[in-house]
């Protein structure tokens, strides 16, 4: 489908920009550290089955339409900062342990990280424009179906991510783990819960653009 110069040049960007820093590294981090490997793990599982729905939406032609309707744009774009506002909020009145506890308390189910972590991707529109801009640059039509195209980059591309996030996670929970008891972990708590929120904001404030 692809000739090898083609898809060099795509692995060598994608893995560029999947290691370049961003909200889902940022998220993926936050939960590592603050509730440990595995949930920061699926927590990446999460956000790389929310990147099959953006996938899906540009294959379908519905990312286009998400760029060319604002309102709908920007409706999805503030459902999704209203999502992080909740997560930082729940974050931060979450009850940490006392200095006298010796565990902390138990994280949020696997389940629920899970879920967490596809609603905050898919609820990200600038996901969908980021692949409406970069994917297509790399189909190409005598080659085959553009959709069949887009659906095996756009595969790659959140394969590569993923493993990234799932790094990210182990890294993150390695640095974070004497940081999860006590005084520490009341701190930690609050700065996870601030960093949902400031990803929030910077969803809600952000314009709509297609590079």
């Amino acid at each position: 489908m692809f000739d090898l110069h083609t898809l060099a040049l795509f692995m060598t960007a994608g893995l560029a920009l999947n290691l370049t820093p961003g909200p889902d590294m940022l998220y993926v981090a936050a939960r590592s550290t603050s509730e440990g490997r595995r949930a920061g793990i699926v927590s990446a599982l999460g956000i790389g089955a929310g990147t099959f729905v953006h996938i899906a939406a540009l294959a379908l032609g519905l990312s286009a339409l998400l760029a060319a309707v604002p309102p709908l744009y920007d409706a999805v774009r503030l459902a999704g900062a209203a999502y992080l506002a909740w997560l930082g909020i729940r974050a931060l009145l979450r009850p940490a342990p006392t200095d006298a506890e010796d565990e902390p308390p138990p994280p949020a189910s696997l389940g629920a990280i899970f879920r967490q972590g596809v609603v905050t991707n898919v609820l990200n529109p600038k996901v969908a424009l980021f692949f409406l801009a970069f994917l297509p640059q790399f189909v190409d039509p005598a080659r085959g179906s553009a959709a069949a195209q887009i659906v095996a980059l756009g595969l790659l591309f959140d394969t590569s991510g993923t493993i990234v996030n799932v790094l990210v996670a182990l890294a993150a929970s390695r640095a974070g783990g004497a940081l999860r008891r006590g005084r520490a972990a009341r701190v930690l708590h609050r700065v996870t819960g601030g960093v949902f929120l400031l990803l929030g904001a910077r969803l809600a404030l952000e314009t709509r653009r297609v590079r």
